[in-house]
């Protein structure tokens, strides 16, 4: 596992890059609301993005295995869909449903990662509950991800915090972020506290807890890409960028 340290330049440039990309999906959130397809939410962010010159992190990347590339800059995943649900025009939101946004941004050649969670219109009290404890869970976590400290702490402080309230998604994990919009180490959202990679103040990682109302099962669909619950339960995902210091994490992906 060859974990990165960066740079204090390189971290100055990531903080500059996470604010950026924390405002474009703040404004992209905003979007959201009945009657608006999940493409127009893609075409939003991209121009967003583009038009402060920097690049979309996820637009023609291609995950190991899969027969093409990603079609999207936005990852935009609706109700039982977990994570990596690819814009379409016919995709149209309808009160009631909720929608992860996921984006990633590429700013002067370094990368961050982030992703929330919103209702569209008004939501049932149980996909309220499941989108306040699943940013709750994405909190905890970092609450636990101090310089000194493992990965394994940050499973077990979220897995400790859900406590068999929601299916917890295993096969998906967070990770480190920087030099590429993925690299080691590999963040799971459970554990065992004091195991795995040591957290090395300079490290930059991507913790993202994703909740299921059901059980942790999950499908992959045919287009290589999109993710969904087993069981058709919907389905929650936050995540922010933060660096390792010697206290508390520093989250570089808020305003």
């Amino acid at each position: 596992m060859a974990v990165i340290i960066k740079t204090p330049e390189e971290i100055e440039i990531i903080r500059e890059g996470g604010k950026i990309l924390a405002r474009i999906l703040e404004k992209t959130a905003k979007k959201v609301a009945p009657g608006i397809s999940t493409y127009e939410l893609d075409k939003y962010a991209y121009k967003l993005i583009t038009d402060g010159g920097d690049e979309s992190a996820f637009l023609n990347y291609k995950l190991d295995g899969a027969k093409h590339a990603y079609p999207a800059s936005l990852c935009v995943s609706v109700n039982n869909e977990i994570v990596h649900g690819i814009p379409s025009k016919n995709k149209i939101l309808k009160e009631g449903d909720i929608v992860s946004l996921d984006l990633g941004l590429k700013h002067k050649g370094l990368f961050t990662d982030h992703a929330v969670t919103v209702p569209v219109g008004k939501i049932s009290k149980k996909d309220q509950q499941l989108l306040k404890d699943t940013k709750k869970t994405l909190e905890i976590g970092i609450s636990a991800a101090r310089g000194g400290g493992t990965v394994g702490d940050i499973g077990y402080a979220i897995e400790s915090f859900v406590h068999n309230r929601y299916g917890i998604v295993r096969e998906l994990a967070g990770h480190g972020v920087g030099k590429k919009i993925h690299e080691d180490p590999y963040v799971s959202n459970y554990g065992k506290a004091g195991k795995g990679q040591k957290l090395i103040p300079g490290m930059i990682i991507a913790i993202e807890p994703m909740l299921n109302i059901g059980k942790g099962d999950i499908v992959s669909l045919f287009d290589g890409y999109t993710v969904k619950t087993a069981d058709g339960s919907h389905s929650a995902h936050f995540e922010h960028t933060i660096l390792i210091t010697e206290g508390d994490a520093e989250i570089l992906t808020k305003i």
